[in-house]
């Protein structure tokens, strides 16, 4: 596994060698040691893992109480997966990146904590996986609005299939005045 830095710092691409036959395939889709060797303190805690249809946009969610830093697969089908720095004193708040990621390839998107993420299915269906530092508190969670003009993703569709609460999300500047923005920060405190 190979972890590249992308343009929003603490972002990364991570990619593996798929090894491949008549039979199948195979490649580690997560190792500690890249972690460690690319300066990142990353233990698996949760593995969740999604199912979507074609045309469905899941996001932009993120988790304040306890932040998690996540790592993004496609398992099975197509997505475009995005990450938007919502640090609230980041040089790139508001900023995201995105990647085109299958079932084909041996790659996913590592996002540290501070970052929304979110992706478009692409075929049906399309399964995500993630892989959380953390675990999953639902009370400490929320989300921002797919199509926030501040942020202006370029999603490949105009017309998604939203979850009620993915519809009723607020934007990032809402986000960016409630008191648990803090909890991001691009320098957190070491205590």
């Amino acid at each position: 596994m190979v972890l590249t830095p992308l343009r929003l710092p603490g972002l990364m691409h991570a990619s593996a060698k798929k090894h491949g036959d008549e039979r199948g395939f195979f490649f580690e889709s997560l190792n500690k040691r890249a972690f460690e060797d690319a300066g990142i303190d990353f233990t698996v805690h949760q593995h969740n893992r999604s199912r979507s249809q074609a045309g469905v946009v899941r996001g932009l969610h993120f988790q304040w109480d306890k932040p998690l830093a996540k790592l993004i697969r496609v398992a099975r089908g197509r997505a475009l997966v995005v990450a938007v720095d919502i640090r609230h004193d980041s040089p790139t708040l508001g900023e995201w990146e995105a990647r085109e990621l299958s079932e084909e390839t041996a790659e996913g998107l590592f996002l540290p904590a501070g970052f929304a993420s979110g992706f478009c299915s692409l075929a049906d269906p399309t399964e995500v996986e993630y892989y959380y530092d953390t675990f999953y508190n639902p009370e400490g969670e929320s989300n921002i609005v797919w199509n926030d003009s501040r942020i202006g993703i370029a999603w490949p569709v105009t017309d998604p299939i939203l979850s009620p609460r993915d519809q009723a999300a607020g934007t990032l500047d809402a986000w960016l005045l409630r008191p648990e923005a803090r909890s991001f920060s691009i320098n957190p405190r070491q205590d």
